[in-house]
């Protein structure tokens, strides 16, 4: 691809650079901003960049927050005895979209993948169970996709909180094995949140 403008081709290169799209489809999108109102691209560019200066993660979920405790976990009116596990802020914004979860997340900031190098180690998982272990949640709601990963990182976080005797349960599947949460139509993933099953019995198929 030859481009007339280096300044174009350093823009349609950083672009092109984001998930799913290619050098044409960032082409087109950079001579769309190129067409637009200067001060819109210039809105565009204040908005990224407030958000990788200014975006913070809730110290208590790990959820994407504007402030040091996100507006859920500071929320009186939330149940902060059943903690739902999740692996990121989309599986969150799905979850409260369906309004039938009113207990507390913990995101995990992804799941245990050793084809891809993430352990343990590599997610929150730590600081969920000294939540855990503190004594304050009376139930662990895991809400991972069916995947294998997720399958395996919902068994290696119960085999780390079994000895508490906290009571654990998963999603209904009414998800799909495979599916991805955040993919999920409000009804069917409100009404896997409602029915979820103790999670031995997840265990047991």
């Amino acid at each position: 691809m030859n481009f007339s403008s280096k300044l174009l081709e350093n823009a349609v290169n950083e672009v092109s650079q984001l998930p799913g799209i290619g050098k044409r489809t960032a082409l087109r999108l950079v001579l769309h901003l190129l067409k637009r109102p200067s001060e819109h691209t210039h809105h565009l560019s204040n908005a990224l960049n407030n958000l990788v200066d200014e975006i913070k993660l809730c110290k208590s979920c790990h959820n994407i927050s504007d402030v040091e405790i996100c507006e859920i976990c500071a929320n009186h009116n939330r149940d902060k005895k059943i903690i739902c596990v999740v692996e990121d802020v989309r599986d969150v914004m799905a979850i409260e979209s369906t309004a039938q979860f009113r207990g507390l997340y913990h995101v995990l900031g992804g799941k245990i993948s050793p084809i891809e190098g993430i352990g343990p180690q590599n997610l929150t998982i730590d600081s969920l169970v000294e939540k855990v272990k503190s004594g304050a949640v009376e139930e662990v709601v895991f809400a991972l996709s069916s995947t294998m990963e997720g399958d395996t990182t919902n068994f290696y976080i119960f085999k780390q909180i079994e000895s508490t005797g906290v009571k654990t349960s998963t999603i209904a599947r009414g998800i799909s094995v495979g599916d991805e949460l955040q993919y999920a139509d409000e009804v069917t993933l409100g009404r896997s949140i409602i029915n979820r099953i103790p999670f031995e019995n997840s265990l047991q198929r």
